[in-house]
């Protein structure tokens, strides 16, 4: 199975730290954001990474490199000096990451989280499968709900996104390559029961501005 991590954001609630460094880069315990995901993602068995860009890609690329010092194979799909979003940045990747048998592994950037990527299914029934974290103080009114094994629009207690989730091909199906968010497409598809998901309990953080980059730089330190 492929990875994708999604690293095209521009950052602003993170600026000015990131007018001069890709959000991705900013450190974390000693090293960039995106090498935590890198080392998780090979410790749990992927090597074949693709890895987007738009804000001050070239950075990126040359931080990272073809991936070898990692143990792993990046390859890239750079969008530009804008971002083309969620749903826009992935669809741009699909010919790096389409396979007819397996899904392939989404994780955002700018997420830290110490979750077991082999424990994820490697094979799903729907077009799409969630990870999905208890929702954080910054965001209380969470995103969807979990049904068993099902993720809905709604529910009685929602749950938030945690930027993880296994995705077909499929799922991109009729769409053109643009600027466009994944969130619609996924309550498509959880209308029609195309969604599973599962709910994570371990550590998760959203590094979206200054003050959880600090708080993720805390709590890293001490591991």
């Amino acid at each position: 199975m492929k990875a994708m991590i999604l690293a095209a954001g521009r950052g602003e609630r993170l600026r000015p730290l990131t007018d001069k460094t890709p959000k991705p880069l900013l450190p974390v315990a000693g090293k960039p954001l995106i090498q935590w995901h890198i080392e998780a993602l090979q410790a749990a068995g992927f090597t074949e990474l693709v890895i987007n860009h738009a804000w001050l890609g070239e950075q990126i690329e040359t931080c990272l490199g073809d991936g070898s010092r990692f143990g792993v194979q990046i390859v890239y799909s750079p969008e530009g000096g804008q971002a083309l979003e969620t749903g826009g940045g992935i669809f741009r990747a699909l010919p790096l990451l389409r396979s007819t048998q397996t899904p392939f592994l989404v994780v955002n950037a700018d997420i830290l989280c110490d979750m077991d990527f082999s424990q994820l299914p490697t094979h799903i029934e729907g077009l799409a499968h969630l990870v999905l974290v208890p929702n954080p103080d910054h965001h209380p009114r969470g995103d969807f709900a979990l049904h068993g094994e099902q993720v809905r629009e709604a529910g009685e207690s929602l749950l938030t996104f945690s930027g993880i989730g296994l995705y077909r091909s499929e799922l991109f199906a009729g769409c053109s390559d643009g600027h466009f968010s994944l969130t619609p497409l996924l309550r498509h598809a959880m209308r029609q029961g195309l969604v599973s998901g599962q709910q994570y309990r371990g550590q998760w953080l959203d590094v979206g501005t200054a003050e959880r980059l600090q708080a993720a730089n805390a709590l890293m330190a001490k591991e």
